[in-house]
């Protein structure tokens, strides 16, 4: 390696010096490697929320948040949302490469014959309250799943790890519209192996046996479009808390019930139904929207307009141009006679006045996914409490996929974190002197 490879750290206290490495991706940021910091000076970094480190090296997205740019294994976020379909880019996300017409029909095939769900897990919802928040029952159920597969799982075996990521993308939709029904009273309905993916899952939520349900081919496709722009996110909360815990060998429900766990923090997954809250407490109250970008743009307010710009993205979000035209066509498509009209109203005003306004426009607030998301999907009469569990479900490639790559990573260690102490120095147990 040469000089212009290695970056020299210089303890001025001791006169000690170390050479770090320079590591060089194949797009993006240069990263320095600071394991030898430790070893060789005796010293730690410190970075909370992991703002300017790297946990892993990964091959599977990568996003500049400068630029606006959002590529799964190099091809453009753009390109997928136009030609492909969310079960091929389960493929591309979990195998690195877009499968070929015939491996795309098997594995259609496979993900098709994999959405039932034991019949015992039944019993896993009776165990919840009738008014548990369906994340809750998503935590709790996926985990279960290992109690049914982790005896014949070898987390080390190549094969037995494509079965579990078959599984979990299989399952997932039916847990999702389970966890609805529950909530709702409604009778538990099965997976139909003649419907494709968004389809299959709409129809689980929606369809009564008084009443049957005929998922609409347009909203069915805007949903898959909305699980492409969901699928992957490079080291996000969720997704290193999916890396951290299958670090220790936990098995894949295991983790991916603790990545479900991580989403469901409003900071994180809950974004597009905080929107939705947003837009009612604007519609429900007596103020005009001027009066919203006014208290957004105070800064001894702490109210914000929710789903306008991105912690990563300082343009553009790339998602948010896609899924924007879509909720436009969402809402042409139900007219304005729908009963959300005036949140929908609400909405395009707002994203008016930003995309307009020189405080927003200078700070890159633009709307994000959050904005368009929550919307289409209210607009398909999925109801707020189950707009995360949507994004958990197209999170899972992703999640599984990060959790492969790890496994078959040399260099991957259990997660161990260290910490800058502030607390009391060492003392004694006080004496008792009564």
């Amino acid at each position: 390696m040469s000089k212009k490879d290695t970056i020299t750290l210089i303890d001025n206290s001791t006169g000690k010096e170390v050479e770090l490495p320079i590591l060089r991706p194949s797009n993006g940021i240069p990263t320095i490697d600071v394991r030898a910091l430790y070893r060789k000076l005796g010293y730690f970094t410190y970075d909370p929320g992991f703002l300017s480190t790297a946990s892993c090296s990964s091959a599977i997205t990568y996003l500049d948040g400068i630029k606006g740019e959002l590529q799964y294994a190099g091809y453009p976020i753009e390109q997928l949302a136009d030609h492909s379909s969310f079960l091929e880019v389960c493929c591309l996300l979990f195998n690195g490469e877009l499968p070929s017409n015939e491996e795309l029909t098997e594995f259609k095939n496979i993900i098709t014959h994999h959405t039932m769900l034991h019949e015992a897990l039944k019993r896993f919802y009776s165990g919840f309250r009738r008014d548990s928040h369906p994340m809750a029952i998503m935590v709790g159920v996926v985990g279960g799943l290992s109690s049914f597969y982790h005896d014949d799982m070898d987390i080390h075996n190549p094969n037995d790890r494509m079965i579990a990521a078959h599984q979990l993308i299989a399952k997932m939709p039916t847990i999702a519209a389970w966890s609805y029904r529950y909530a709702n009273g409604l009778p538990f309905e099965y997976p139909r192996n003649d419907l494709d993916y968004a389809a299959n899952f709409l129809h689980m939520m929606f369809n009564k046996p008084s009443e049957a349900y005929i998922p609409d081919p347009f909203m069915v496709k805007a949903l898959d479009l909305i699980f492409i722009l969901h699928a992957d996110h490079e080291q996000n909360a969720s997704t290193s808390t999916v890396r951290l815990t299958g670090s220790s060998e936990a098995n894949p429900f295991a983790a991916v019930s603790a990545g479900i766990a991580s989403l469901w923090g409003p900071a994180h997954g809950g974004a597009n139904e905080a929107v939705i809250r947003m837009l009612v407490d604007i519609v429900e109250s007596d103020h005009d929207i001027q009066h919203y970008f006014d208290r957004a743009k105070d800064k001894n307010d702490r109210f914000r307009l929710m789903g306008f710009g991105h912690r990563i993205y300082k343009n553009y979000d790339p998602r948010a141009r896609i899924i924007r035209k879509t909720c436009h066509e969402v809402l042409s498509k139900l007219g304005s006679n729908n009963k959300y009209q005036e949140l929908f109203d609400t909405a395009m005003e707002l994203e008016r006045i930003a995309l307009q306004d020189e405080y927003f426009v200078s700070r890159n607030l633009y709307p994000n996914v959050d904005f368009y998301s929550g919307i289409i999907l209210l607009a398909m009469g999925i109801p707020l409490n189950m707009f995360t569990v949507i994004f958990a479900v197209a999170r899972t490639v992703g999640w599984i996929s990060h959790w492969n790559e790890m496994m078959q990573d040399p260099e991957s260690r259990i997660g161990r974190p260290r910490q800058l102490y502030i607390g009391a120095l060492p003392r004694d147990y006080p004496k008792n002197d009564k």
